[in-house]
């Protein structure tokens, strides 16, 4: 009889900043996207609490991966425990925890443990999650650090905004048309060259060039899933422009009785120490939040119309 041997991690990072800042950026599984390097989206399904239950999709070894966890968490003791309902493949479990422990008033330990079983104990399968698990605990819990450490400026190098348009057209055609994302060098001016595979249904990775308002171009690359029955594309940049340290962002169709409203989210980490290297020696964050809010505004509502226009001049043919 086959056994299953089970493999555990640990990763510690010291971090300047109080245990209860730590915490509560553990805690915000929501917001993961925008700080986690590997974190695609979360979808929270569950909350009571201190019992939560989270839909999930990360980079692994540069592929997908998507599964539901459960979560416990514990204020008092700074500590959260999950565990994946459906273990993502090649793992036939995957759990572990995360815990804050102060070091002072302004300092702090957070130590990430995980353990996992493969089917047959398959040693090829044990070394892919071993890598995968090593890379992706590494990338966040170093992306936390630097987040908490700028815990008192953190609201100023977060910005969020949303921009919407009405449409007098079927809700199907606009989501169409920010479906077919390979139709957007010939559809959006703005878009000099897009790349994108579909590794699986609703599932797509981009590589694109985009030229701002003010004539800067940039080259990104990004993951989208799709939720089309919701009306709903979320997407986040896994290569940013030199002033973002993460975007995400989500385009949403939302039908009503007299029409459409679609709707461009931004969400976005500035990077700061390029502010002054790419906005001037005088530039500061308050001018860096102005200028990201006016370049991603002004190419998400230009899609936006031409979404309108695509869906509104649609000819039935009865």
């Amino acid at each position: 009889m086959s056994a299953e041997r089970v493999h555990r991690t640990t990763h510690q990072v010291s971090v300047d900043a109080p245990a209860g800042v730590v915490y509560g950026l553990i805690c915000d599984a929501v917001r993961w996207p925008l700080f986690f390097p590997p974190c695609i989206h979360v979808e929270q399904l569950e909350f009571d609490g201190s019992y939560e239950r989270l839909r999930m999709w990360v980079t692994a070894n540069g592929r997908i991966k998507s599964w539901t966890s459960r979560r416990t968490l514990d204020a008092g003791l700074r500590r959260v425990e999950f565990r994946q309902e459906l273990p993502a493949s090649p793992a036939s479990s995957m759990g572990g925890t995360w815990t804050v422990d102060p070091l002072g008033a302004d300092r702090s330990r957070l130590t990430l443990l995980h353990e996992f079983t493969v089917a047959d104990d398959d040693p090829d399968h044990v070394a892919w999650l071993e890598r995968a698990t090593d890379t992706n605990s590494r990338a966040e819990l170093e992306n936390l650090r630097l987040l908490a450490e700028r815990w008192g400026r953190l609201d100023a190098l977060v910005l969020s905004f949303e921009d919407a348009v009405r449409v007098n057209g079927p809700a199907e055609l606009v989501h169409d048309f920010l479906y077919r994302i390979g139709d957007w060098p010939e559809r959006v001016p703005h878009v000099r060259r897009l790349d994108h595979t579909e590794p699986e249904p609703g599932v797509q990775v981009m590589s694109m060039d985009t030229r701002t308002g003010d004539g800067r171009e940039h080259t990104t690359e990004s993951v989208r899933i799709c939720f089309p029955h919701a009306g709903r594309i979320v997407h986040k940049q896994t290569a940013t422009p030199p002033l973002m340290a993460a975007h995400t962002g989500e385009w949403s169709v939302v039908p009503d009785e007299r029409g459409v409203t679609v709707l461009a989210q931004h969400s976005v980490v500035l990077r700061e120490e390029k502010i002054t290297e790419v906005l001037g020696p005088d530039a500061d964050v308050a001018a860096a939040r102005r200028y990201v809010r006016q370049a991603l505004g002004h190419n998400s509502t230009a899609t936006l119309r031409l979404a309108k226009a695509h869906a509104e001049s649609a000819v039935t043919i009865l």
